[in-house]
Parts: structure tokens; C-alpha cells; sequence
């Protein structure tokens, strides 16, 4: 039965229900006829999701469901799942097993942070020389490549063109089509290791390979034709291979060195190269690089982590990347914008360095997470681990950390009093029992095995699982939207 309220215009019961959340907009819907008109107007629910999310996309809804409350209902539920993290309530877990060897990388094959309400899909790549395709949702596998002739040292992805991209032992890049498996081309770099990065400028994509001879090998993609060859550095492994957000700087490093600066490279001079010019580059001017992370919110702002010089202290510098036109040439400006001590007990080099925003900063060492402003004042720091943390992904609305320990931690996104960015420890997400997994330690071989990697979309975490036998797995863990 309707309550007999006194009527309003549209408009001003409109302007009355914006005051009101999102529970609240529900319960009035449910007066009578005219109040339900106005808490179903789509600029309601459309100022609701521009005022909780910075980016909101109907299309990553089902047709059927694309209204703006349905997107804020559905996005705000997934959100208070990821939350609380209560097991088969909140998400369910899946084991996906095929692999005969050790997991060396997985990939998402779309857009890691606004993908919510379709199905997700990953890529893995092994030493047994396959790669493979799994639905996370569903928890199968969509198809195999044929066995490669070496082991397979890293994966990624293109989503401008539905490719990834992996690399062997021997140093020979592939290009596969994400959907099929099928192979579309090779390129040779006879080197032991490549690092890889791809980017899109001018209506083409680009490959980037740095190589254990210090060398970067820039390729079309998919056809795999290069288009120059760079001599970084003499002799030295690139371990670092950054893009800027921008897309207008590739960063080239190496871990080896403590004597060699990390290199700047403007991208268009690599995918686009003058006959009798060489690469447009600069050095950053710091020794070595144990770590480097791009903020993702600045066009081009990276931090290094390096030696002082002098001591084993770690040192962060972060960098602002420009460039100076004129008529004839291109020049690199690197402006210091930031610097500080790293303080960590029982210091080693294993660090985990990521960014988010345009000044949050995030280092694991050890068992520990610590999260920095750019200032280099520490926010938080976190010990939810018994064993190292062997990777971190960072996302929109979480960051989660993978440990030897067997279990993934999940932390969410809080603002402090003083506007800084933290973190919020949340729960832990386990990926089975030790029995299983590897955990050695002998004079002669010190490593830990336990989750070894990890890759997360809005809706979905993936990790991988060094497995007692050899035969890596990979638990999949997918919230309830």
C-alpha cells in the first residue's frame, strides 16, 4: 500500500534523494510511484559511481544490465567481497593444474582494473615449454601450445592486439594469439634471457627485448620484424625494463653493476630510427639499480632504488623525465624531484618496488611491506607473512603480496587523516599445504617455494604454486560480483 505524501516535482525530489546513499535511494524507491521515479533516475546512480570511482565503464556490464545502478549495486557488492575475503561466500578458489614444470610467468589478457563482470582469462608460461590458457571463472583450460624446444623464461601480454609474447632459454621471442594458441612469428636474439616490454605509438605495436649481452632489440608486433638494435650496455644482463605512462620513455638497467647508471631512452627514436643518428638517451644519475617502478598517475616519474655509493645503504631517487625539442634534435631533461634512505633489519637486494598514484610508494623486503610517501615519510609497514615475499601486485582497489609461506595477503586502499595514501591489512588467502609445495634449504641450494608469482584483475587473483613434484599449479580465486 502507498503512503499518501504530499507530491514534489520531479526535480526537487531529485535534488532531495542526492543527499541520500545508496541504501537509503533503495528504501525510498519503495514509497509509491512518484518517489520510485525519482530514485531510478540514472543521473542519481550516475553522480553516485563518478563520486565513489574515478573511472566507471557500463560497457564492462552485461547488455542486459547496463544502468547505472546496476553497475554501482553490482561494482559496490564485488568491492565489499573483496573486502571481507570470507571463503565461498565472498570467493570461490580453483586449482588449474597441466603444467610438467615450473611456472615462470602469468599474464591477464584484459584490462586488469575495470574488467568486472565478464570472464577473465590468463596465460601462463612454464619450463616445460608450453604455454597455457585458463578461464578463471570456470576454472579450465582453453588450450595448450606445442611443447617448445627450451624452457620458456617469461611471458606477456598485448592487449592492443590480443597477443602474448613469450621468450626461452635460448633467446627466441614468440608472438601467439591469445584466443587460439597459434603462432604468428619468431624473432632470434641468441641470448641466455630477455626482459620484455611492449607499447603502441602511431597505430602500431612495439616490441622492446633487452637481452643478457645488454642489448635492446625493438620489433613489430605480430609480424616480429625489427626495426633497431641498441647497444645498451657491453656485456651486462638487462634485468629492468620499464615504460613510461606516457609512452615516450623506455627505462633500460641492470642489476649487476653497482658502477653503471641506468639508461633513458625516447621511444620514438627506437621504434622509429634515424639511419645516422643514434637513439635519443640520457643516464639517470644514480649507481646501479636493485629495483625501479613508474608512478602510474604522473606522465613520466620513476623511482630507483640504488646504491649511495659508498655503504651498503639503499637509497630511493625518483626522477621526472622531459624532453627538450628544437628544431634539429631532441634532448632528455631528468629533473630529481625526490630522495631518500631505505631503513630495512638484515638488509639484502630480493626488493619488491611498486607505485601507485602520483606518490605512494610500496616496498617489500623480506617478510615486510612498507608503504612510503613520496617524501620518504613511512605510512605503514606490515609483517602478515612468515616467510619472504616473493611478489606483489599492486591494483585500484587492493595490493597483494605472495610469500613462500604458502598464502597470499590481501591489503585495500584507506586514506589517512593527512591525506596520504595506506594501506589496510584485510586477510589472508591460502594456496593449500606445504606437503606439496617445494621448501628447500641446503648449503647448496637456498631457495624457498611456496607462491612464486601473482597477477590480479578486478575481480579475479591468480597465483602460481611451486609444486613438490615439479608440476607448478596455479590457484585462481574469484570474487562474487
Amino acid at each position: 500500500m502507498e503512503c499518501d505524501f504530499p507530491t514534489l516535482p520531479l526535480d526537487c525530489l531529485v535534488c532531495i534523494f542526492s543527499y541520500l546513499d545508496a541504501e537509503d535511494l533503495i528504501t525510498v524507491s519503495l514509497v509509491n510511484q512518484s518517489w520510485n521515479g525519482a530514485a531510478e533516475t540514472a543521473w542519481l546512480w550516475r553522480q553516485m559511481c563518478l563520486h565513489r570511482w574515478t573511472f566507471c565503464n557500463l560497457s564492462k556490464l552485461n547488455p542486459e544490465m547496463q544502468t547505472w545502478k546496476n553497475y554501482y549495486l553490482r561494482r559496490a557488492k564485488l568491492e565489499q567481497h573483496m573486502t571481507s575475503g570470507r571463503a565461498s561466500a565472498d570467493y570461490t578458489c580453483k586449482t588449474l593444474r597441466g603444467h610438467t614444470g615450473s611456472v615462470v610467468g602469468l599474464v591477464y589478457l584484459s584490462d586488469s582494473n575495470h574488467q568486472f563482470d565478464s570472464k577473465s582469462i590468463v596465460c601462463s608460461a612454464s619450463s616445460d615449454g608450453t604455454i597455457r590458457a585458463w578461464s578463471i571463472q570456470e576454472g579450465i583450460q582453453l588450450w595448450s601450445s606445442q611443447v617448445q624446444d627450451a624452457p620458456l623464461t617469461k611471458i606477456i601480454a598485448d592487449q592492443q592486439t590480443g597477443l602474448v609474447i613469450s621468450t626461452d632459454s635460448q633467446g627466441r621471442i614468440k608472438a601467439w594469439k591469445a584466443q587460439t594458441g597459434d603462432e604468428l612469428a619468431s624473432f632470434p636474439t641468441a641470448s641466455s634471457a630477455c626482459t620484455l616490454l611492449t607499447y603502441y605509438r602511431k597505430d602500431q605495436s612495439f616490441l622492446t627485448a633487452g637481452t643478457s649481452g645488454g642489448a635492446l632489440h625493438t620489433l613489430t608486433i605480430p609480424a616480429l620484424s625489427q626495426v633497431s638494435h641498441v647497444r645498451a650496455f657491453d656485456t651486462y644482463k638487462i634485468d629492468i625494463l620499464l615504460l613510461s605512462p606516457d609512452k615516450h620513455w623506455v627505462i633500460a638497467a641492470l642489476r649487476e653493476s653497482l658502477d653503471l647508471h641506468p639508461k633513458v631512452y625516447f621511444t620514438e627514436s627506437l621504434s622509429c630510427p634515424c639511419e645516422d643518428d643514434p637513439p635519443v638517451s640520457a643516464s639517470l644519475p644514480v649507481n646501479g639499480c636493485t629495483a625501479a617502478s613508474f608512478f602510474p598517475s604522473e606522465a613520466a616519474r620513476v623511482m630507483i632504488v640504488h646504491s649511495d655509493g659508498l655503504s651498503n645503504a639503499k637509497n630511493i631517487s625518483i626522477f621526472d623525465i622531459k624532453s627538450k625539442k628544437s628544431k634539429y634534435k631532441t634532448e632528455i631533461m631528468v629533473e630529481q624531484v625526490g630522495s631518500f634512505e631505505l631503513l630495512f633489519d638484515g638488509w639484502n637486494s630480493d626488493i619488491l618496488l611498486e607505485a601507485y598514484g602520483s606518490g605512494t610508494i610500496l616496498i617489500a623486503q623480506g617478510k615486510e611491506l612498507k608503504v612510503y610517501s613520496i617524501a620518504g615519510t613511512q605510512i605503514a609497514s606490515f609483517q602478515d607473512h612468515k616467510e619472504h615475499i616473493a611478489a606483489m601486485c599492486v591494483g585500484l582497489v587492493r595490493v597483494v603480496t605472495a610469500s613462500y609461506d604458502l598464502s597470499l595477503r590481501v591489503f585495500t586502499w584507506k586514506k589517512e587523516q593527512n591525506k596520504d595514501l595506506s594501506l589496510e591489512s584485510r586477510y589472508h588467502l591460502l594456496g593449500g599445504s606445504h606437503m606439496f609445495s617445494r621448501y628447500s634449504c641446503t648449503a647448496l641450494d637456498f631457495s624457498f617455494r611456496g607462491f612464486t608469482h601473482v597477477a590480479c584483475d578486478y575481480a579475479s587473483i591468480v597465483a602460481s604454486v611451486a609444486a613438490k613434484d615439479g608440476k607448478d599449479v596455479l590457484k585462481a580465486y574469484s570474487f562474487n560480483a
